[in-house]
């Protein structure tokens, strides 16, 4: 007779708890959803019928025609989602520490996203899931149910298994998001969690990229993931260290203080130029520090977008 693999079921558990929980309290505190009304398009005109919603009236079209008219949208109650995971060996900084209990890039995205999905799909709303390294390693397309939900899961806790630290993957974030953006056939919000340390690629192919995305008249997010403490406020001791880059394997040794003005300068100059380019093709840029949790980054990120509303 056959039996329940317990392992296996446990696999869709922790994730979805997790997701459900933020989710729940989210709903609870706002009583309205933080991502309707968004990535829908403007399709046609049809005249205003007595008793219903004033809110998608046309009233310039009033002015010019005395009448009232309603703005029709494509898909105005199903929005769809495709989030985008980097898979690149440096989201595995830092290593884990049990004693500590902190997570890692690749980990505090994956509980993200997990949260995105489960909001999305109370909603109703479609949600897919690419992820991506030197090349596309899948690319889900967005659906809205049950079963679809449970292998965006499934994908995601294989991301932040404690036994798989994926090292010499290389980022190259300028193919894998061209190619994403020719993948996503309808419009979408596309949401981005990443470091942004292409190894490959100058800045402004990286820019390229996500102008694309934009291009194909697509809503963009970007969740710059980082360990601020380490990457951007480079936090050491000064004493000798043995840094490893993760993707190449490189090392070098050193004191901190030896590169630290020098480091800092071109982090917060990097930092700024992708900022500067997010506003320039109206890409949502949100820091995303790993050392705040999950939680504190993204709550805050759509208790805005609903006040945007």
């Amino acid at each position: 007779m056959e039996t329940i693999n317990h392992q296996s079921v446990q696999q869709f558990t922790h994730l979805e708890l997790i997701a459900k929980q933020v989710v729940e309290g989210f709903i609870t505190g706002l009583h309205k959803s933080p991502f309707h009304g968004f990535s829908v398009e403007f399709a046609e005109h049809r005249l205003y019928n007595t008793g219903e919603s004033t809110r998608h009236i046309d009233w310039k079209l009033f002015g010019r025609t005395d009448k009232l008219f309603i703005k029709r949208f494509e898909e105005e109650t199903n929005l769809r989602c495709q989030i985008i995971i980097d898979d690149s060996s440096s989201m595995y900084f830092p290593l884990p520490d049990e004693k500590s209990g902190k997570k890692n890039k690749i980990t505090f995205s994956a509980y993200c996203a997990a949260a995105i999905i489960a909001l999305l799909k109370t909603q109703r709303d479609a949600v897919g899931l690419s992820i991506f390294s030197e090349t596309v390693e899948s690319h889900t397309v967005a659906k809205s149910s049950s079963l679809h939900q449970k292998l965006l899961y499934h994908q995601l806790e294989n991301l932040i298994q404690p036994y798989d630290i994926k090292v010499h993957k290389k980022t190259s974030a300028v193919t894998a998001l061209h190619e994403i953006a020719e993948a996503i056939h309808k419009r979408s919000l596309v949401i981005i969690f990443s470091d942004m340390m292409d190894s490959k690629s100058e800045s402004e192919e990286v820019f390229a990229a996500l102008q694309h995305l934009k291009h194909n008249k697509h809503e963009v997010i970007l969740f710059h993931v980082v360990d601020k403490q380490k990457e951007l406020d480079f936090d050491f001791d000064n004493r000798p260290y043995r840094f490893i880059d993760m993707e190449t394997g490189e090392e070098v040794k050193l004191h901190p203080n030896q590169i630290k003005e020098n480091y800092l300068q071109q982090m917060s100059d990097y930092k700024k130029e992708l900022m500067l380019k997010c506003g320039q093709y109206k890409i949502d840029f949100v820091e995303a520090d790993i050392n705040l949790g999950y939680e504190q980054v993204l709550m805050p990120y759509l208790v805005k977008r609903t006040k945007m509303m």
